[in-house]
């Protein structure tokens, strides 16, 4: 895949799990959100910097131990040092949650399939968005405020949808995507553990990309957990490729 365009969904998705609990320290955007993403509490080294890595390294530690909060690295293709995953594994750091950015690079002309039978489609501001979603994964109630104010606060706006039971109200599927420009990442995409395999998710996301394309998007990208076969399988059938891989290493 294109390296501008790999670059740039890099980017995208940098602003738009941008948390307001961040500061830069000599060329890395450390994060330390408290809520349950980890793209939103962790340290993105995305330039090389002036500073000695260990005295860089210490810096960004006390930020982590003032917020109470693992010190976390994401590694991707872009990290600066390119020497960093190596340096950081000799240092003890344990590595996590390999994960694919998933790109698709001309969103095809969709039709949404219908919804089934005794079910709504309801768009969610930030609240309700994450309520939803923190509900359906079990999230503590003080990760889930978090995601709220990061959703309210972020300087990419997100538009959040769910599909939900008309007899009782109930979230059965959920999804929401944030816009920069022709590039649409879609976030959060979950469905209630009963009603999977049913169909849910690939309707959330049939739905969530023609709407983002009456804005503007013509490409879409994603993260998706490497293991996740059904998932990345849907993405697949949605023109989704793999673009590139990033893991977290985790302080011993």
């Amino acid at each position: 895949m294109d390296e501008a365009l790999r670059s740039r969904v890099e980017d995208a998705g940098l602003n738009a799990s941008a948390p307001p609990q961040q500061r830069w320290i000599d060329g890395w955007l450390v994060r330390f959100s408290p809520g349950k993403a980890q793209r939103a509490r962790c340290i993105n080294a995305v330039a090389s910097g002036r500073l000695p890595l260990k005295q860089r390294l210490q810096i960004a530690l006390a930020v982590y131990a003032e917020a109470g909060l693992p010190a976390l690295v994401r590694i991707t293709p872009f990290t600066q040092p390119a020497s960093l995953d190596d340096w950081l594994a000799d240092q003890g750091w344990t590595r996590h949650d390999d994960t694919r950015v998933m790109v698709c690079p001309a969103i095809p002309r969709i039709t949404p399939t219908p919804l089934p039978t005794g079910t709504q489609w309801e768009r969610l501001d930030a609240s309700a968005y994450a309520l939803a979603i923190g509900q359906l994964r079990g999230t503590p109630p003080g990760q889930i405020e978090a995601h709220a104010q990061r959703l309210a606060a972020s300087p990419v706006a997100y538009q959040g949808f769910a599909i939900r039971r008309s007899s009782d109200g109930a979230v059965l599927a959920c999804g929401q995507w944030a816009r920069e420009a022709e590039l649409v990442g879609l976030y959060d995409i979950h469905t209630q553990a009963g009603t999977r395999r049913q169909g849910f998710a690939i309707t959330l996301c049939e739905r969530l990309l023609a709407l983002s394309t009456h804005e503007g998007a013509t490409i879409a990208y994603l993260q998706v957990e490497a293991g996740n076969e059904p998932a990345r399988r849907l993405y697949h059938r949605l023109g989704f490729a793999d673009a590139y891989a990033y893991h977290y290493r985790q302080a011993p």
